[in-house]
């Protein structure tokens, strides 16, 4: 199979065959067909599958069709600020795309623009997302738009404005959907979902759908088809190496220093669990000469964009990022994720170590695993099926042990339990896979 076979317009052909795409990826060989017949798709595959093309080529594909149902429109429309096309009909905007971090919505952008490049009406593109001034987004959409790539809160404020309506959004996309379908986004989706027209295709993407969304998802799609393709499973093993190494938590920056001397890696994303930490690593890294910036939630958006750019040119050596990086950043040739801090979640472990490996490279992942978090990295294996062998490293063996394993109900492992005890402390996990959220670890774009 080949993308003409799915009769995209032939300026989207060759505009993903200049991004080197030779044949879909079976994600995308799924929900083409089915976006591209209006059906609503719940699709489920493993970072670096190719989510996004998945649901922006069938969408730009419709562009031309949606010129055609704005113009049936005529000139009684009256959204502010609709403008007008090339062909003098309104622009309204006809793709809404949710996402949960400004990142995303700035790498979706600008997709969009490399995808519909070769187009005769290229759609306008808004992104709408906080961090920066409302009033360049507000005066961009006095020329309407045809998408919108927003975070949920600042599409919010642009509609609290009157700067935008949402009544003539035909298709909603929710990209990273299980991060928007969580509480973190409740109260903010709820409120853009009752300003949407009943009828619409939902379009749901993510690499992880945990059983907490199932019931939202159920009452937001029509009848979808469901695409799973590897969802939440580590990525291919021999794309990605995984390790674990035992270290106090004093001690994680120097083994830190040294990895990135022992293996001369050209850059290394950091995971670290706070804004403050990432701060603080970052400062310890560039005490010691290394090329370093620090990317969370509290920072400018000018600041996240240029760090962000300075990391993927290679400007700068290591990122110490919050989880803010962890969705959706596409980082070509990253050679190496280091949790410095465990990921609160065992479903964010997948997303973290998802941004290396991509594109048929390889790379490494590596935890560090003190007393304090040992337990909750044991979770995180067992929740995906990981057999990754704790290392030592010599100079950096730890002080601190871990207390043995001990079950949910209190009793040490390796105990005898009864049946019914086993199926308690089944539930008893189920119930436990998180670690706390505090508003210094919570770094949503609202």
């Amino acid at each position: 199979m080949n993308f003409s076979d799915f009769g995209l317009a032939e300026s989207l052909v060759r505009a993903v065959a200049d991004h080197g795409y030779v044949e879909p990826t079976p994600v995308q060989a799924a929900a083409i067909p089915v976006i591209l017949r209006g059906g609503d798709v719940w699709a489920s595959a493993r970072t670096g599958s190719g989510k996004t093309a998945a649901f922006l080529l069938p969408i730009l594909h419709a562009h031309q069709f949606t010129r055609d149902i704005a113009r049936t429109l005529g000139d009684g429309d009256t959204d502010r600020g609709a403008g007008r096309g090339p062909d003098g009909t309104p622009r309204l905007v006809r793709t809404l795309i949710l996402v949960p971090t400004r990142e995303l919505a700035a790498q979706i952008a600008e997709s969009i623009e490399d995808y519909a490049f070769r187009m005769p009406d290229r759609p306008k593109t808004l992104v709408a997302v906080g961090g920066g001034s409302i009033q360049p987004q507000m005066i961009a959409l006095r020329g309407g738009a045809d998408v919108v790539v927003a975070t949920p809160g600042r599409l919010l404020d642009l509609v609290d404005q009157n700067a935008l309506r949402l009544s003539s959004v035909a298709t909603l996309v929710l990209d990273e959907a299980d991060r928007m379908l969580s509480l973190g986004f409740a109260d903010e989706l709820a409120r853009v979902l009752a300003l949407l027209p009943a009828r619409r295709q939902n379009l749901l993407f993510s690499a992880t759908f945990g059983p907490a969304v199932q019931t939202i998802a159920d009452d937001l799609l029509t009848d979808p088809t469901r695409i799973n393709v590897d969802a939440g499973t580590t990525p291919d093993a021999s794309a990605i190496v995984q390790r674990a190494i035992e270290v106090d938590a004093p001690r994680r920056t120097m083994l830190l220093r040294h990895l990135l001397e022992a293996h001369g890696w050209s850059r290394a994303l950091v995971f670290v669990a706070s804004r403050y930490g990432a701060e603080h690593v970052a400062m310890k890294l560039a005490g010691a000469g290394i090329p370093v910036a620090a990317l969370h939630g509290d920072l400018a958006q000018g600041t996240r964009t240029a760090a962000l750019a300075d990391f993927k040119s290679g400007r700068t050596r290591v990122l110490v990022a919050t989880d803010v990086a962890a969705r959706g950043i596409d980082i070509a040739d990253l050679p190496a994720v280091v949790n410095y801090d465990l990921p609160r979640s065992p479903t964010d472990y997948l997303h973290r170590i998802g941004r290396t490996g991509r594109a048929g490279e390889s790379g490494v992942a590596v935890s560090f695993v003190d007393a304090a978090n040992a337990a909750h990295f044991r979770l995180i294996a067992r929740r995906h099926h990981l057999a990754i062998e704790l290392e030592r490293l010599p100079g950096f063996e730890p002080t601190q042990t871990a207390e043995p394993p001990r079950d949910p109900l209190g009793g040490v492992k390796g105990k005898r339990k009864s049946k019914k005890d086993k199926l308690r402390e089944a539930a008893a996990l189920a119930a436990s896979t998180t670690l706390p959220v505090t508003p210094e670890t919570d770094d949503s774009d609202r």
